[in-house]
């Protein structure tokens, strides 16, 4: 088949229904399989028990079985605690593995707040204070500067002019 031909919806629906048909026989198998080994374990390890006798022999049967299954249980029981112990060790070694990652700091929203409330929000609501933070600034004329002929006409003044504001952003 080349590459640029697609396949028929006819033939792809017919591919399609064989794989599931092979996996259905695959399912069927494997669920005979474990069941064929449940029973060869369950001969194996658990023989039928033989109730014929007296009730003496039954009695020292019930005793055996019950030796049987508390034996179990103490192993259930010591199973369990690996388990809970892993499981906290577990736990415990993430608890470090965030721990050395760090802390990351939620990102910070920003707040619209005048420095009085801000400063308000410090020191508490005890503190008046009142901040006019415009009141220290100082204040500028704006030059206006007359523009004629000459300002045009002069370019070693606009030379100057710039070579002294080029100064001024080289020293800071």
């Amino acid at each position: 088949m080349s590459e640029g031909k697609k396949m028929t919806s006819s033939r792809r629906h017919h591919l399609k229904s064989l794989m599931l048909q092979i996996a259905a026989t695959w399912l069927e198998q494997e669920a005979t399989d474990l069941a064929a080994t449940k029973e060869a374990y369950m001969a194996e390890n658990c023989p039928t028990p033989d109730v014929s006798g007296d009730q003496a022999s039954l009695v020292e049967f019930c005793k055996k079985l019950f030796q049987a299954i508390d034996k179990i249980d103490e192993d259930r029981y010591d199973a369990e605690a690996k388990v809970v112990k892993s499981d906290k060790e577990i736990e415990e070694l993430r608890q470090k593995v965030v721990e050395l990652a760090g802390v990351k700091k939620p990102a910070l929203k920003k707040v619209r707040m005048s420095a009085d409330s801000m400063l308000q929000a410090l020191l508490g609501g005890k503190h008046k204070v009142t901040m006019d933070l415009r009141a220290n600034l100082k204040q500028v004329k704006k030059e206006v500067k007359e523009e004629g002929v000459e300002a045009v006409g002069d370019w070693r003044k606009n030379v100057e002019d710039k070579a002294d504001r080029k100064k001024m952003f080289e020293t800071s």
